[in-house]
């Protein structure tokens, strides 16, 4: 699969969203630069998921816009996809049959068996083609879900916690090969996560959120190649303590008014 460098940017203009009377998200704005992992963080409840639904289209913002600006590859199915918790794999379909279903109808056979190697391939999983998604791990069944998202060639991916789902030892495995995926395919990537390490291994920028309603406290620029982030590297552990100690002042905080509002 070529990178795609040229791909989406998304420029998020001064969002708001409330549910009913309920503010979560107070003038958000922030850009993906096209072939970038923007990775969103911060306290639960501060409206990570909801911002990734408006940044994708699932959501239409109470105030504010979301604009796309780029080009989306000639052989793009559809520019922006998603990958969420769940696996969401069908049980009666092999491997190579999950990955397909996403190209049912827009290919013809021979380029859908093309398309899927090729993502199998990307994702390290062609000796399971003919597998079963009872027979794979956890790791694995969640790099079927992401060589399915890939197989459309996006423009934009936009993954809400992929790994969440997983024990930490996998989780820590997977993670140096979704960076190699994620170079490989070059598509713009907005990635959520309330897991700190997951945050410095895979952004490119990342976004602070605040308590509700989520505000933008920090973005933070990484500007190293995603292949070779060690987990042992002292300017990441670094950088993720920075990121923990705002959680933490930020959690502190709500602390300190909810019991000044309780006396």
């Amino acid at each position: 699969m070529p990178a795609n460098r040229t791909g989406l940017r998304l420029t998020v203009n001064a969002v708001s969203h409330r549910y009913g009377g309920l503010q979560v998200l107070q003038t958000i704005s922030l850009t993906a630069e096209p072939g970038e992992v923007t990775v969103l963080v911060g306290p639960s409840g501060c409206g990570k998921s909801t911002l990734l639904g408006i940044m994708g289209g699932m959501l239409a913002p109470t105030e504010g816009s979301v604009t796309c600006a780029g080009d989306t590859p000639d052989n793009c199915l559809n520019p922006l996809t998603y990958v969420f918790q769940d696996f969401s794999l069908l049980p009666w379909r092999s491997v190579a049959g999950n990955v397909a279903l996403v190209l049912e109808d827009r290919l013809n056979r021979a380029d859908t068996d093309a398309r899927v190697a090729e993502v199998l391939a990307l994702t390290g999983l062609t000796d399971f083609a003919k597998a079963w998604p009872r027979q794979l791990s956890g790791g694995m069944r969640q790099r079927v879900g992401i060589a399915r998202a890939l197989a459309v060639r996006p423009a934009c991916l936009l993954l809400d916690e992929p790994l969440s789902a997983l024990d930490a030892q996998t989780r820590d495995l997977l993670l140096d090969e979704f960076s190699a995926i994620i170079t490989a395919a070059g598509t713009t990537t907005i990635y959520v996560t309330h897991n700190l390490a997951e945050a410095v291994r895979l952004g490119h920028q990342i976004v602070v959120l605040s308590r509700r309603p989520g505000a933008i406290r920090d973005i933070i620029r990484v500007d190293r190649p995603l292949n070779g982030r060690a987990p042992t590297d002292p300017d990441l552990i670094a950088l993720e303590q920075r990121l923990w100690r705002m959680i933490r002042d930020d959690a502190a905080t709500a602390e300190r008014e909810r019991i000044d509002v309780a006396s």
